[in-house]
């Protein structure tokens, strides 16, 4: 259910909604408008008729349900472009975000001129794959944990913040700690257990669309990110296989 509060709302007012909506046993998620403050109210629809008596409230102008399967994803509770910040790059935007970089990263050489190349040649992120997944299990995998100290060295030299590929919950944490943002491959882009993990790393995440996945499939992934409490998903339109 959305919750839309009245323009002018006071912050207390908003936190006793967000109260109120605990108390029903619904996750409480605030998204702030240019005009107005809605509360996404996310949980068992079995109970939602409980939501609507919030209406009373004179800070609340309306309580509607939310008519897509993805809640958090859908239009209906986020009217406003998301932009992600990263550093001083901002995703989303009304300027163009390039991230470019080597597929796998192979080398110190390698990744350190591939890195200045890149920033020299305008490019905003460095992209580069510590841990890669292969279609064959004799192909190169990535450097992975040595991978990843590369990638924070390349950052440290030319100051493009770092995307790089996450492929397990295990491994969610170490790659946080070096890249600034998380990416998901089309792989994984189902991988619930990952896709839960990394909406709790406190980093933004790319989240790439699956070879054979629907737009509905890939926004309930996303989903799965944002109901974690991580409001910044970039999607990624890799091409489908047809």
């Amino acid at each position: 259910m959305i919750i839309v509060l009245r323009a002018g709302a006071s912050e207390e007012e908003v936190e006793d909604v967000c109260r109120r909506i605990a108390a029903m046993g619904y996750a409480a998620h605030t998204i702030r408008g240019t005009l107005r403050t809605v509360v996404g109210a996310i949980g068992d629809d079995r109970g939602k008729e409980g939501l609507r008596a919030l209406e009373s409230l004179e800070c609340v102008e309306a309580v509607t349900p939310i008519l897509q399967p993805y809640k958090l994803a859908s239009r209906e509770v986020r009217h406003d472009a998301t932009e992600v910040r990263v550093g001083d790059v901002t995703i989303g935007g009304r300027t163009l975000v390039v991230m470019a970089g080597p597929c796998s990263v192979e080398s110190r050489l390698q990744l350190l001129e591939t890195a200045e190349r890149v920033k020299a040649a305008g490019a905003h992120v460095l992209r580069g794959g510590a841990f890669k997944p292969r279609t064959s299990p004799y192909a190169f995998q990535g450097l992975e944990d040595e991978g990843l100290k590369l990638l924070a060295e390349a950052r440290r030299e030319t100051g493009l913040p770092v995307v790089t590929e996450v492929m397990t919950a295990d491994k969610v944490d170490a790659v946080a700690e070096h890249a600034d943002i998380l990416q998901i491959g089309a792989r994984n882009v189902q991988n619930f257990p990952l896709l839960r993990k990394v909406g709790e790393a406190g980093k933004p995440v790319l989240l790439k669309r699956g070879m054979a996945t629907s737009i509905q499939e890939w926004l309930l992934s996303a989903e799965y990110v944002l109901s974690r409490g991580n409001p910044n998903v970039i999607l990624c339109e890799r091409g489908i296989r047809t």
